[in-house]
């Protein structure tokens, strides 16, 4: 096979691929985090309020990007891993909203594929009418696991 661009060396590639590791995290693996109750995680939705009443992730702090500076303090103690979330891969408002933590010294991830995947995925979603699950899109997920076994 012939590529436009060769691959990067094996030493480069797996630098990279660690650190997109350090950075990223998916929502199995935040769901995961969530059901073991690890200590010091602390989700964060970034979206509006318009949004997050429509659904979110159980547990999850309510918290829109423009707010974080301000209200920091009050939502999230010093020294937590945090986890941003947004709409899906079509947003980068958990991008912005992970570097706004990084600037204020937290541990931070960006959950990628935001909320839409973890309903995608038939993970629980708080909802006004109370806790639901979707049905699983077997384009994102396997039907009969919450995990894809990757």
């Amino acid at each position: 096979m012939t590529f436009s661009v060769p691959p990067a060396d094996p030493a480069t590639a797996a630098a990279h691929f660690r650190a997109r590791l350090s950075f990223e995290t998916d929502v199995s693996d935040v769901h995961a985090a969530l059901e073991a109750a690890t200590p010091g995680l602390v989700v964060v939705d970034s979206r509006g309020i318009a949004a997050w009443r429509q659904g979110h992730l159980p547990g999850a702090v309510h918290l829109p990007t423009i707010e974080i500076a301000s209200r920091v303090g009050d939502l999230v103690p010093p020294g937590s891993a945090v986890v941003t979330y947004c709409w899906g891969p079509g947003c980068n408002g958990a991008t912005r909203a992970a570097l706004e933590f990084a600037r204020l010294g937290y541990p931070v991830k960006e959950m990628i594929g935001g909320f839409e995947y973890w309903a995608r995925e038939g993970l629980p979603v708080v909802t006004p009418g109370g806790m639901v699950r979707r049905q699983v899109d077997e384009l994102t997920a396997p039907r009969s696991a919450v995990v894809c076994d990757c």
